[in-house]
């Protein structure tokens, strides 16, 4: 017995059934009755697929994110499904990794499932060159496609993020406004948001009349996991002779590294050293000291996600892009001077 057997029997549409077992109030109380009878009588238990035909909805978004176990994407997808839940949606999680070819064929699967939706969590889904973002615009021409903290100008694309670039500006001029003007910025991703809070570093030097050194920018191409890696990472660029007095790092993975480092080289934090993060995550309160860093709203800008989805998907006028201001978190590793927030 299946949902075309159903419809056989009461002598209704598939839309009907589908109608009846979604708890659709556009039904008949007779009309309804009869297929609950027909139901009951055959024991039939109605999978999500069979809830979708002939409404055009599965009631299920798809969510793609690279790595489920980087804290920043688990606790977004956290949020996401939390509230895709609340509204009563389904979700289907697919972990792309970070290739390319395995990200279009991620998003081809999410496609075949019949989603409602699909969100792409983390700005490491757009490309800088157009042609590498066509599977995205391709799938956004049959369903919506929503990205958290990336920017795709596509119709049918929403992008809901945080201003990265304003973030890390802030946070180095906040530095050069303390007198430290020898800042090594350390990132380890080149994805739209990771280039992004680089340009806000450089904007600082460049607001401030100061010189920057390519030296005091450094990738470190390790894993996103490897503390003790990014620690000896910048032990080497100390015995090769460059000097810093702070750190800006592109995420507080990196930060955790850079006191790790100054522990190991006896260096005073922050008299002698200063530590900025980003992400604002558990990591920061597991330093001694804790980590001042750059909180980028994260469960604010997941909670607007899914409200432009949700609006996308009862056909309401959403706006294409939404962006929130992060805001700099003083903790233990910095003393700075108050900045004024358009910086």
């Amino acid at each position: 017995m299946n949902i075309y057997d159903i419809s056989k029997q009461a002598g209704v549409s598939i839309a009907t059934v589908s109608r009846v077992l979604n708890g659709s109030p556009n039904v008949k109380p007779a009309t309804r009755r009869k297929v609950m009878d027909i139901i009951e009588q055959y024991g039939y238990i109605p999978n999500a697929f069979a809830r979708g035909l002939g409404l055009d909805t599965m009631n299920s978004i798809g969510i793609m994110c690279a790595d489920s176990s980087d804290l920043y994407l688990a606790k977004a997808v956290y949020y996401i499904e939390t509230n895709l839940r609340k509204s009563g949606y389904n979700c289907i999680l697919i972990c792309s990794g970070y290739e390319h070819r395995n990200k279009e064929e991620a998003l081809s699967r999410l496609l075949s499932q019949r989603v409602d939706a699909v969100i792409m969590v983390g700005s490491n889904y757009v490309e800088p060159e157009i042609k590498d973002n066509r599977y995205i615009m391709s799938a956004a021409s049959q369903t919506p496609v929503f990205l958290l903290n990336a920017e795709l100008d596509c119709p049918n694309v929403f992008c809901t993020m945080c201003d990265d670039f304003k973030a890390t500006r802030s946070a180095a001029a906040a530095l050069l406004n303390s007198g430290v003007t020898d800042i090594l910025y350390l990132y380890n991703s080149r994805s739209y948001s990771g280039m992004r809070k680089l340009s806000g570093y450089q904007s600082a030097y460049h607001m401030s009349g100061l010189p920057l050194s390519n030296d005091l920018m450094q990738f470190f191409d390790g894993s996103r996991e490897d503390i003790s890696g990014v620690c000896h990472f910048l032990c080497d660029l100390r015995e090769q002779g460059l000097v810093f007095h702070a750190v800006l790092a592109a995420e507080d993975m990196l930060a955790v590294g850079a006191i790790k480092y100054a522990r190991i080289n006896r260096i005073a934090i922050p008299d002698e050293l200063s530590v900025i993060g980003y992400n604002n995550s558990l990591l920061t309160a597991c330093s001694d000291p804790e980590i001042t860093s750059i909180d980028n709203k994260l469960e604010t800008l997941c909670s607007q996600l899914v409200r432009t989805c949700i609006g996308v998907l009862n056909g309401e006028d959403m706006p294409p892009k939404v962006i929130y201001s992060a805001e700099l978190v003083h903790k233990g590793t910095t003393r700075l001077r108050e900045q004024r927030q358009d910086q």
